[in-house]
């Protein structure tokens, strides 16, 4: 197994380490540090980097990440698994998205050492982290009053995405080109294979969304070779493509009132919601452009004229992907949550 130096500490093979990245200090002279998992197994094998928080107000993957390292099956790993459970430590301890300078972490790849605070931390955690992996898994959830279905992000064009996305086994996948400045544009013109997964809100616990990307990130593990297949491990769910999605914006300010739920199958000109005026006298309707999917919608019952109410993605298959959604939802026992692992309720 070749070796592995992260922040200057040296992990050998079959060895567990707890590595703090220093990042810029806060200015009452406190050190800030990244917190970096690494388990590595005594057998060869490939590097997957899990990451969670890149914005800092998004919480599910730092459940996630927390669950999949208690998790037994890692306990026989083969090559090695880094887990950075918040990298932007700074919007995580202010509950923030964003950096204390108001950039977005998430358009400052690849970084520097010498510019912004977004970039120094993006080249800290490109260099020490995802310049040393084979693949990777980046969690996110939607925006603050916004949540997300259960989806990958993922450029299939790229080479060993597709094989990654698939295995991972979440609901819906939307194949898109990454934005510049993003963890994917890095890692697509590096070639490295990375995938996206966006479920929940910002600054919120959804048990669901919690449920599905543990049980992907052990499908990836165990996709990769790196952990064993297991003797009772349920068939994986065969997941949906979109190539293409459009947000419904509200045409005129007002009291939103939502028709249509998370995960739910709508026909062109379906009835989305109404848009209201305070005092009840004139309303407007939201009505869905296409037949699709709503993988995203706002929460917040109050919106302005050409706000993003909801997102709706284009597939063939939203009403399968729907079922298939209500099923997962109301299994007793979720794949991989593990006994001693309860609800968050």
């Amino acid at each position: 197994m070749k070796p592995l130096t992260i922040g200057g500490r040296e992990v050998a093979a079959g060895e567990s380490a707890k590595i703090e990245l220093p990042l810029a200090d806060l200015y009452t002279h406190s050190a800030l540090t990244m917190p970096v998992q690494v388990r590595r197994g005594r057998r060869d094998g490939p590097t997957l980097f899990v990451s969670a928080a890149l914005h800092g107000d998004e919480l599910n993957g730092v459940e996630i990440v927390r669950r999949v390292l208690r998790h037994k099956a890692l306990s026989r790993l083969r090559g090695t698994l880094i887990a950075v459970p918040v990298v932007n430590v700074h919007g995580f301890v202010s509950r923030s998205r964003y950096l204390p300078d108001r950039r977005d972490l998430n358009r400052s790849f690849p970084g520097n050492t010498s510019g912004s605070l977004a970039a120094r931390i993006a080249h800290t955690f490109a260099e020490e982290v995802v310049r040393q992996s084979d693949y990777g898994i980046d969690l996110h959830t939607g925006a603050i009053y916004r949540s997300n279905f259960p989806q990958l992000r993922a450029d299939l064009d790229q080479p060993g995405v597709a094989e990654l996305a698939g295995a991972f086994g979440a609901p819906l996948i939307l194949d898109s080109k990454p934005a510049d400045g993003t963890l994917r544009d890095l890692t697509r013109a590096e070639g490295l294979p990375v995938i996206v997964y966006e479920a929940g809100e910002a600054l919120r616990f959804d048990e669901d969304s919690i449920r599905v990307g543990v049980a992907g990130v052990l499908n990836v593990l165990r996709h990769l070779g790196m952990i064993a297949a297991g003797r009772k491990r349920a068939p994986l769910r065969k997941p949906v493509t979109a190539r293409g999605s459009s947000w419904v914006r509200a045409a005129n300010s007002g009291i939103l009132r939502t028709t249509v739920a998370l995960g739910q199958h709508v026909a062109e000109g379906a009835l989305l919601g109404y848009i209201a005026d305070t005092y009840g006298e004139q309303e407007t309707t939201l009505l869905a452009p296409f037949e699709g999917i709503v993988v995203g919608k706002l929460n917040m019952p109050l919106v302005f004229e050409g706000e993003a109410v909801y997102h709706l993605a284009r597939t063939a298959r939203a009403a399968a992907v729907a079922a298939d959604w209500e099923q997962l939802r109301e299994e007793e026992n979720p794949p991989d949550l593990g006994a001693d692992e309860p609800a968050i309720l």
